[in-house]
């Protein structure tokens, strides 16, 4: 019995692009007629049979895009969406969105549901349990039908399709290289689980600073907080037996959360400890005092990865193009909760 095959594997086998194989079975008047006859000769050989779900998708085309955020708590994803709405509707497509809520099960189910014949494409961020689980058949079963797929942040280089990510090494060193410049030497990471590849960049960035100014690094001063309990025990625990000086936060949460903590155990933000936390969301911009933030540009990534996916669902030319990685450069905004 011959092996199961996919789009992905005529594609490989023939050096055609996947879309160029799918239009060639369709026998669209675009491929060239001898390309037509040597795609459909390999397939019959071969007996391949499209996935209907898949196929489903790419025949009807919906001007809809499937969009899978992991949570609506984190202002940022928010601002993600906005960026995607906004260039999708220029270009006459509809968002449909869901959350994942950092579930594989959830993030599978989304995507099922709208591959049923309701979208032409996914733009999505990993969920926090796909990243654990390192999981992504799903993704890889859609991409094999030809099924264009566009990550966002929470990326995995087990993945080959478009993504956008932000400069996050390089943004979470800029930070840590403001603490310094101001004096600190006792410079804490509060972060997440390392299977978080957005924090796990970040936490990459402030060990970086730190060798490059001849900080010692202290394993203590690396709070790691699981991201799906409550954890303000173990960050009041942390400061009362941490000398710190700084404070850098991978999320807007865990800066705000630190900096109420901070306040209760009578230190003084920012003469004692000097805060830093990812994204300039409503909390940091009204906290007392105002929180020094990296700006993530959702808005900005949004459209990128709107843009990116667009461009690869009406690709027609019969070469397609090689996948791309955009990177959006973050921006430090210092504010009252660092000293300048």
């Amino acid at each position: 019995m011959k092996p199961k095959i996919t789009l992905k594997d005529i594609a490989k086998e023939l050096d055609v692009s996947i879309s160029t194989v799918s239009k060639a079975l369709k026998n669209s008047a675009e491929i060239s007629k001898d390309t037509k006859d040597k795609i459909k000769a390999f397939a019959k050989f071969y007996n391949y049979r499209p996935n209907n779900i898949a196929l489903s998708l790419k025949n009807k085309r919906t001007k809809n895009i499937g969009v899978i955020i992991p949570d609506i708590v984190h202002h940022f994803f928010t601002t993600v969406f906005r960026g995607i709405e906004k260039y999708a509707n220029k270009k006459g497509y509809n968002i449909i969105v869901c959350i994942s809520d950092e579930s594989i099960e959830k993030e599978v189910i989304n995507m099922e549901m709208l591959a049923n014949g309701s979208i032409d494409g996914f733009i999505l961020s990993l969920s926090a349990e796909t990243q654990l689980k390192n999981e992504y058949t799903h993704l890889k079963e859609l991409l094999d039908q030809g099924i264009p797929i566009v990550l966002f942040d929470r990326v995995t280089s087990e993945i080959e399709c478009d993504k956008v990510v932000l400069n996050h090494n390089e943004i979470a060193r800029e930070a840590v290289e403001h603490f310094i410049s101001a004096g600190s030497k006792n410079i804490a990471l509060v972060t997440t689980e390392k299977y978080f590849n957005v924090s796990e960049s970040r936490r990459y960035g402030y060990l970086d600073a730190l060798e490059a100014h001849n900080i010692k690094i202290e394993e203590n001063l690396i709070l790691t907080l699981p991201h799906d309990m409550e954890n303000d025990s173990l960050i009041t625990e942390f400061f009362q037996h941490n000398k710190v000086d700084a404070v850098l936060c991978v999320n807007e949460i865990f800066a705000i959360q630190c900096m109420s903590i901070i306040q209760e155990l009578g230190f003084n933000v920012p003469n004692d400890i000097s805060i830093i936390g990812f994204t300039d969301g409503i909390l940091s911009r009204f906290s007392v005092p105002r929180i020094t933030t990296v700006a993530q540009h959702g808005e900005l990534m949004g459209e990128r990865a709107a843009k990116l996916l667009i461009d690869r669902m009406e690709w027609v030319d019969e070469v397609e193009e090689p996948f791309k990685t955009e990177v959006i450069n973050a921006t430090l905004i210092k504010r009252g909760s660092s000293i300048n």
